[in-house]
């Protein structure tokens, strides 16, 4: 794959990545979050953390993901690493919080292992779509 097509695939990546985070975030999930973590939740968005956060998963789901799925597998194959990378990645933030800070709720530890699973496993399987369209054209 050409620089070009590297860049344009992470760029494609990460709109995917946030056009589906933000509806988790921004319509279904709203109040899931705001009810179980309350006044744990800040009342603005720090975006630079937030952004930093996006660019470094995206960059790790073309690394360890989307770009070994492209040599062999395809999409089906970047769908279960996807979702297992998620998982891994949201449980470290998660279960972290879970065994250092004080009434951290179980229920949004579980909800967001899912979420990181299928938000990730989505994530690649576009990825690798849009990377077979972009290596033929």
């Amino acid at each position: 794959m050409t620089l070009k097509n590297t860049v344009l695939l992470y760029l494609a990546t990460l709109a995917v990545f946030f056009l589906i985070d933000m509806v988790w975030l921004g319509l279904v999930a709203k109040n899931f979050y705001r009810q179980q973590l309350g006044e744990l939740l800040s009342p603005k968005v720090t975006w630079w953390a937030a952004i930093l956060f996006y660019l470094l998963f995206i960059a790790g789901l073309q690394i360890f993901v989307v770009a070994p799925a492209l040599g062999a597998g395809g999409a089906l194959q970047a769908l279960w690493r996807g979702a297992l990378f998620g998982l891994i990645a949201y449980a470290t933030y998660d279960l972290t919080n879970l065994a250092t800070l004080k009434d951290w709720p179980l229920t949004v530890t579980v909800v967001d292992l899912g979420w990181g699973a299928v938000l990730g496993g989505t994530v690649s399987a576009c990825s690798a779509l849009i990377g077979r369209w972009l290596l033929r054209n």
